[in-house]
């Protein structure tokens, strides 16, 4: 058997926001002390092919949402080198409004997603208001405008995007909530995305506060570690600050910009 590839991979800051435990916890805490939130595109490459993991989202979104944009997600993939003219695939681990917002400026990607995600943005289910707060109208009917223009990759469970890539339905955040699995130099990497905003959320079994399926998500922790291979350092959080202390710059003055996951952490 071929041995699959294996690629460099980068986690890319684009936003930031502050926030407490209760924010970030399910259940708060009793000292509620700040917990700030990063926010991440993932890109992934070898010499082959160039894959991006979500799309974040753009000023609009910012101020509507409060956040605090650092640079749009095109503009961090070009710090790195890379247009987004040259990216071919696109993983979208779910459709909120941080991971979806920008899809409209990659115009040669093809959109990969859960078809359990896709039911969910467009279903019975967005007519409470506690799900669709995370989603966005705009984004949403961007995607299905993806689909009916032959962009859009539908996956049910686990599924293959190149060799050496392969995404894996978790659900719990979402029901199509997604995450992604890389060989890299240093093993199989977990992009875990929103499966685990936090190290501390899959190291602890602690819930983030938005959730459609604890159970899932608490599952969904399990998933993880197998996907790793059973090594916690083989697992990214998708909106933890420390992933930017832990992993060494992408490169000379992309310090707190991008840093890389295919080498071993720091601690």
């Amino acid at each position: 058997m071929t041995e699959a590839p294996e690629y460099e991979v980068f986690a890319i800051r684009y936003a930031t926001r502050d926030g407490k435990r209760r924010d970030m916890v399910l259940g708060g805490d009793p000292h509620d002390a700040d917990m700030p939130m990063d926010y991440y595109i993932w890109l992934i490459r070898n010499a082959d092919r160039v894959v991006l993991v979500d799309t974040g989202f753009n000023v609009d979104m910012a101020v509507k949402r409060h956040r605090t944009l650092l640079r749009v997600p095109a503009e961090g993939l070009k710090m790195l080198g890379v247009e987004v003219g040259d990216i071919g695939d696109v993983v979208i681990t779910h459709m909120h409004n941080d991971h979806v917002g920008t899809l409209e400026d990659f115009p040669r990607a093809r959109f990969h997603l859960q078809d359990d995600e896709m039911a969910f943005a467009t279903g019975r289910m967005m007519c409470h208001q506690r799900f669709r707060r995370s989603y966005e109208v705009d984004h949403v009917t961007g995607m299905v405008r993806m689909v009916f223009n032959d962009r859009v990759v539908f996956h049910k469970g686990e599924g293959g995007i190149a060799p050496g890539i392969t995404v894996h339905h978790v659900g719990g955040h979402t029901p199509g909530m997604q995450v992604v699995r890389v060989r890299t130099r240093r093993g199989w990497v977990v992009l875990a995305s929103d499966a685990s905003h936090y190290y501390e959320h899959f190291e602890k079994d602690l819930c983030f506060p938005v959730v459609y399926d604890m159970g899932d998500l608490l599952e969904g922790y399990a998933l993880l570690r197998r996907l790793a291979e059973g090594s916690l350092r083989h697992i990214v959080p998708g909106h933890d600050p420390l992933v930017m202390r832990r992993y060494p710059p992408a490169g000379p003055g992309l310090e707190d910009i991008a840093v890389r996951l295919d080498v071993d952490p720091r601690q």
